[in-house]
């Protein structure tokens, strides 16, 4: 049932997307005194359009958290709320002279509550829509913010609670200030005077504004909201934690070292370091109700509000979709595990035992790689010898455990 909903509401925004787009264009055409031929082709083209902005919204959906950048697979809304807005926001902004249009602003907020390529089309499918609808729209200012907005999505759209958007800001505002001046007061057949520049420098503060009061807004309750979501469920005194070790007395130990490890390879791979030790420390979260099915401990993870990319891992860790390739963080959590596991039931064994731990590492590895189940992960020969190596290089580590 719950699915069911889910695939209701989807399809119900898609439409919505769609009509609303053509309609308003339709509409917008009619009111500005296009002629029949002009509003035919402006309302199909708004269609094509929203069409083409909705596939690709549904083929990120299938991708998964893949799909999106930060959380946005699980807060679509973002996206379909500045969508509609941004469709009437097209429309009306028509009306008033292109020099003043802030679409680079507008298609960074699109693409950071996406992904860059959605960003980008919707962005140029809103910019296509505000030229067609001005009265002597033309090429130059589609071009130029198509251009601009393609710069600022490039440098804005990957950012970080330590990013400094400064520089960024500068250059994406500079190559804006250049293309206006290009199109738009060089051609202009009068006079030079301070008056031409008064639409430009609007132009600039406005985009300006815009990006600083979105940046930082989407820094507190997104990107910050995300990170420090993850210093408290990744503290080994967070209580879910606490009770997991509580149940099982090995749990601490065998968490504590192998999320250090996992910390370590992904460090190096360039993988996703939080997630990866979220899925270390919970991964075996059933032992509190003694259920194993993903469908049977979910609810651990939502009722603390655990990140959708931890999420994702979790479930691809605990009960992965059969077919589907694993991700190198899960196999850097599998070796870590193994690892860790290995040298504590030889310790046990005998704790005077003398360890060879390159061999033990190399029969771990060459026993996963002749068995076949490296198949299953996307990670390339060369990341697969880089965690082998990485493990190596922690003998000083493993005399620790005893």
């Amino acid at each position: 049932m719950e699915s069911e909903k889910s695939v209701s509401k989807e399809q119900i925004r898609y439409g919505a997307m769609f009509f609303f787009t053509g309609l308003c264009v339709l509409i917008f055409s009619i009111i500005t005194g296009k002629s029949y031929e002009i509003i035919l082709r402006n309302t199909i083209i708004a269609f094509l359009f929203a069409g083409t902005v909705i596939f690709m919204l549904k083929d990120a959906v299938q991708r998964g958290e893949k799909g999106f950048s930060y959380d946005n697979y699980s807060k679509q809304y973002r996206f379909f709320a500045a969508y509609m807005g941004m469709v009437l926001l097209a429309c009306l902004i028509s009306l008033v002279p292109n020099e003043f249009w802030p679409f680079m602003s507008l298609i960074v907020i699109l693409s950071l509550f996406s992904n860059r390529e959605i960003g980008l089309i919707s962005g140029t499918g809103f910019i296509m829509i505000a030229v067609m609808l001005e009265h002597d729209g033309g090429y130059g200012e589609f071009f130029m913010y198509v251009l601009a907005g393609c710069v600022a999505v490039a440098l804005l759209s990957d950012l970080r609670e330590n990013t400094n958007i400064g520089y960024p800001l500068f250059i994406s505002l500079l190559m804006q200030a250049v293309l206006l001046l290009a199109f738009n007061v060089l051609f202009q057949n009068r006079t030079f005077s301070a008056n031409i520049l008064i639409l430009p420098v609007l132009n600039l503060m406005l985009n300006l504004i815009i990006e600083l009061a979105f940046l930082n807004m989407f820094g507190v309750y997104i990107i910050r909201k995300t990170n420090d979501m993850y210093m408290e469920i990744n503290d080994s005194e967070y209580p879910l934690f606490v009770s997991i070790c509580e149940k099982d007395k090995n749990e601490r130990f065998r968490a504590m070292h192998a999320s250090y490890l996992t910390e370590r390879i992904c460090h190096e791979l360039g993988y996703d370091e939080r997630s990866a030790k979220t899925c270390v420390y919970y991964h075996r979260i059933g032992i509190l109700d003694g259920k194993s099915r993903w469908e049977d401990i979910e609810h651990f993870y939502t009722e603390n509000s655990f990140p959708p990319k931890a999420l994702g891992l979790l479930k691809e860790y605990i009960e992965p979709d059969p077919g589907q390739m694993m991700s190198g963080e899960a196999l850097a959590i599998l070796f870590s595990e193994i690892v860790i596991t290995s040298i504590k039931d030889l310790i046990n064994r005998n704790k005077n035992a003398k360890i060879d731990y390159d061999k033990l590492i190399d029969d771990l590895f060459d026993g996963k790689l002749k068995d076949g189940s490296l198949k299953n992960y996307e990670v390339t020969f060369a990341d697969y010898e880089k965690m082998r190596s990485i493990l190596k290089k922690e003998k000083l580590y493993y005399d620790f455990l005893r």
